[in-house]
């Protein structure tokens, strides 16, 4: 059975959030962490957990939206926790991509993050764009772990992560003919480096994009790690299993 661990199934990107679940189901996809990255869509990934079985909540303020963010929402955010049943603080980070305006907020509301994570002891799914070297070092204050969202970085970046006891998102990017640091890295690394995840609605693998994103697809990103590794499907399923729910309480 395959695992998602970051996707985006909210009503705001899918027209019928119920088929896009059953599409996942039929493809063998067990279990899907369902990210929020806003204080509207972290309430609905709450509700769809309730719903769904095979839905797991990460609630957070992700960097494009630490304009949310005020003296408030860590309150907030704990009461969340206090009430419902959250694996996961995310998706939260740094993006320098954009823009570098809000930088410093950024760097704030992610240790802020961090803080409620480590206090709760609750992994964290980390997106970290063009920011590498802030992420690095505001991770390192904390007693945190989980996953490295999205990771694009070199297999020196890579072992860094790992040394700190993160996990890297391996998503459909992989598949891309022109992926050639990532294929590296997934090749240099053992597999209990990885998570596999779609980041669905977006970045949809080969041959599917040009299309919206959904979490069966992750199978794509299963075929093509076992491909750079030169092991069975079943090898990478099994592995990526164990590597995730060592991390996050999937039960």
């Amino acid at each position: 059975m395959y695992i998602d661990s970051h996707c985006h199934i909210l009503s705001s990107e899918y027209d019928d959030v119920n088929e896009i679940v059953e599409d996942a189901v039929k493809n063998g996809i067990e279990k899907m962490i369902n990210n929020g990255y806003d204080i509207k869509s972290s309430l609905e990934v709450i509700e769809l957990s309730k719903k769904y079985n095979n839905l797991y909540a990460a609630i957070g303020i992700s960097p494009d939206n630490v304009d949310q963010y005020n003296e408030k929402t860590i309150d907030f955010f704990q009461n969340l926790i206090d009430k419902n049943k959250i694996v996961a603080i995310g998706e939260v980070g740094l993006d320098y991509y954009w823009t570098t305006e809000t930088k410093e907020k950024q760097k704030i509301v992610f240790s802020e993050m961090l803080k409620l994570a480590e206090k709760n002891k609750l992994p964290v799914i980390v997106h970290s764009r063009n920011a590498f070297e802030d992420t690095y070092n505001i991770l390192k204050k904390y007693n945190v772990t989980g996953i490295i969202h999205c990771f694009q970085g070199s297999v020196e970046t890579a072992k860094l992560y790992t040394k700190l006891g993160f996990l890297l998102g391996v998503g459909g990017v992989v598949t891309f003919k022109n992926a050639r640091k990532l294929k590296e890295v997934v090749t240099s690394l053992p597999l209990s480096s990885f998570s596999s995840e779609t980041d669905s609605p977006y970045l949809t693998p080969e041959p599917y994009r040009g299309s919206k994103n959904k979490p069966s697809y992750v199978i794509k990103v299963i075929e093509e790690i076992a491909q750079l590794k030169g092991v069975s499907t079943d090898v990478v399923i099994d592995t990526i299993d164990s590597n995730v729910k060592s991390k996050f309480d999937l039960n």
